[in-house]
């Protein structure tokens, strides 16, 4: 306990003290997300937060964890390097989709092939349970670029993907070390000290973005967290049996994970590719509603954690039934806040209607003025 606690403190240390000086330096080297009709931010906020969390993770874990306790962790933290560099060349410089993705299976190979992270079993959801080893690989490596990517986009609120993230890291630290799991349970709990550091910074009005650094890497370690969990709930003799792991494991990551899933499937359904961006997230649906992204931030949190409860107490009734009320309860809650909110544009591809248009251009080039120097001034 001794060292989860020092990891924690230390992480949250090291990242409260490297943000400050995150955002001198992107100030100073202009190094800001632009927002445009898509975006809900209406100044430049500086998006490379990832670097300070990154640093907070990365800096505990190798000062407290002992690796000879668990050597698979070396791959890990591999996985974790590919990503940030992954993240860090997007906030920067823009990469494609195809790029980020080839970086993303990099990353799940290592964790797969040499950390041992992998799906073995449905664990009865479907009336499944031992799976064929392509199989297997193929199921794991789809969760594995889902939950990276759901993290990734659902950080569109001040506040929203660091306190999702955050959430989750605690549920799974606190069941990995009420059962024995302490290096699982140092990963979350370092994990959770590191975002805590982050979201005094993140909290609306944010004066910095987690960016791709942050929310890829954020994605990655849940994506162990979950499949680790999901494979150690089911095992025999465990302190905390939990026999439908499946649906409680879905629970965890609902609302990043579902938005995620409904987004992906409604851009495949229009014919566009699922990274094409849009306006079309739980986040905007409640900021149509006329919350602010505190209330939407704290919405999404709370509605994620009574998912978590009802998978709990319902475990009884077996994964398929549980994640099948799950997703027709938010089908129906994110069709409520759809065919409720007032008649909206559709943004596509960065095709925005001609007022919007205007207006984004007005911010761009204010933007510039500011930043950029004037030549009547050398």
């Amino acid at each position: 306990m001794d060292k989860i606690l020092m990891g924690t403190s230390l992480a949250f240390f090291i990242t409260f003290a490297a943000i400050p000086v995150i955002i001198q330096v992107a100030d100073a080297k202009k190094l800001f997300d632009v927002p445009d009709a898509r975006k809900v931010h209406l100044n430049p906020i500086p998006s490379l937060g990832g670097l300070g969390i990154f640093a907070g993770l990365i800096l505990a874990f190798l000062v407290t964890f002992p690796l000879q306790l668990a050597p698979e962790f070396q791959y890990f933290l591999a996985a974790a390097l590919v990503i940030f560099f992954l993240g860090l060349k997007d906030d920067i410089l823009v990469i494609s989709p195809i790029k980020k993705l080839i970086g993303q299976f990099i990353a799940a190979f290592l964790i797969i092939y040499k950390g041992g992270i992998q799906i073995k079993s449905m664990h009865g959801l479907l009336g499944v349970y031992e799976l064929p080893e392509v199989t297997s690989l193929a199921l794991t490596y789809l969760t594995v670029i889902v939950i990276i990517n759901s993290f990734n986009l659902i950080d569109g609120v001040d506040g929203l993907a660091g306190s999702l993230g955050l959430m989750t890291a605690l549920v799974f630290g606190s069941y990995f070390y009420y059962v024995g799991q302490t290096p699982y349970a140092m990963l979350a709990f370092i994990l959770s000290g590191s975002l805590l550091g982050f979201l005094i910074f993140n909290h609306s009005p944010a004066r910095i973005f987690m960016g791709d650094t942050g929310s890829l890497l954020l994605g990655l370690i849940n994506a162990i967290l979950v499949i680790r969990f999901i494979a150690v709930a089911d095992a025999p003799g465990i302190a905390l049996p939990l026999n439908d792991s499946p649906a409680i494991g879905f629970s965890i990551l609902m609302v990043p994970l579902f938005d995620t899933i409904r987004v992906f499937s409604v851009r495949i359904l229009n014919r566009r590719s699922p990274f094409s961006p849009d306006r079309n997230h739980i986040h905007h649906l409640l900021l149509d509603k006329g919350l602010s992204h505190s209330a939407v931030t704290y919405a999404c949190v709370s509605m994620n954690l009574l998912f978590i409860a009802f998978a709990f107490y319902a475990r009884s009734w077996g994964s398929t039934a549980v994640i099948a009320i799950m997703i027709t309860t938010a089908s129906l809650i994110t069709a409520f806040l759809y065919f409720s909110k007032p008649r909206t544009r559709l943004v596509v591809d960065g095709q925005y209607p001609e007022g919007e248009a205007a207006i984004t251009s007005q911010r761009v080039l204010s933007f510039r003025r500011k930043t950029q120097p004037n030549p009547e001034d050398n």
